[in-house]
């Protein structure tokens, strides 16, 4: 049945605005987002379809751009849509989660970290600047791609510290693979910065692995 054959308080649409969005179904949410259907199905049956080749919505979120255009219905245009809902809905969180956060706790830094790298398709190393109350000054990427000994410039990490007058650093990267255990390069690379930024007194608190919905901590592991 196309949408507006529905009687109008059965629409996504009218639901949302009579009821609130919460009382809609994952299909029916992602229906809005779609608008129209295609020869067979209306908007909330494509939802509906592409929500179970997915396996969940989480993993519709995160799937590539060519695994993406492969579902019928939707294409590169989509997708792109797509993609600015999720990072609007990204800072959205993070907003609040700056301003009123302190990372004196794996599991604040947890939290943060999995809205800022989990999904990503390609390997990102960041750091978390911190005050000396451990307030997040400023977080940055310091690079992308594999990880190897030779990625990150101490230095570079020291004038950025020093410029941010930081008292404190928190490392982060994501493992597309899914697998949050740390690599030998993960280890040479968080002592390495450990030890430069010793020298100009500035502590490394964490290096923390995001893995799809596991993060893994280098403190707790007592690798630090």
């Amino acid at each position: 049945m196309q949408l507006l054959a529905m009687p109008k308080a059965q629409r996504p649409r009218e639901r949302l605005l009579t009821s609130g969005a919460s009382a809609l179904s994952d299909a029916e949410l992602l229906a809005i987002f779609l608008r129209t259907g295609v020869a067979g199905m209306n908007a909330i049956e494509l939802a509906q379809s592409l929500i179970e080749q997915s396996g969940s919505l989480q993993a519709l979120m995160n799937v590539s751009c060519g695994e993406f255009c492969q579902f019928k219905g939707v294409g590169e245009a989509k997708y792109v849509q797509l993609q600015a809902v999720l990072e609007l809905s990204r800072r959205y969180l993070l907003e609040d989660m700056v301003r009123d956060a302190q990372f004196g706790s794996p599991q604040a830094v947890s939290d943060y970290l999995k809205i800022q790298l989990k999904g990503l398709h390609h390997e990102v190393f960041m750091a978390l600047f911190l005050d000396n109350q451990n307030r997040l000054i400023r977080d940055e990427v310091l690079f992308s791609g594999t990880i190897n000994a030779a990625s990150v410039y101490p230095r570079e990490v020291v004038k950025a510290a020093l410029k941010y007058n930081a008292a404190a650093l928190i490392f982060a990267h994501n493992h597309p693979s899914g697998v949050a255990e740390p690599s030998e390069a993960d280890k040479l690379i968080t002592n390495k910065l450990q030890r430069a930024l010793a020298l100009v007194d500035i502590q490394v608190l964490d290096h923390l692995i995001v893995a799809g919905s596991c993060c893994l901590s280098f403190a707790q592991r007592g690798l630090l």
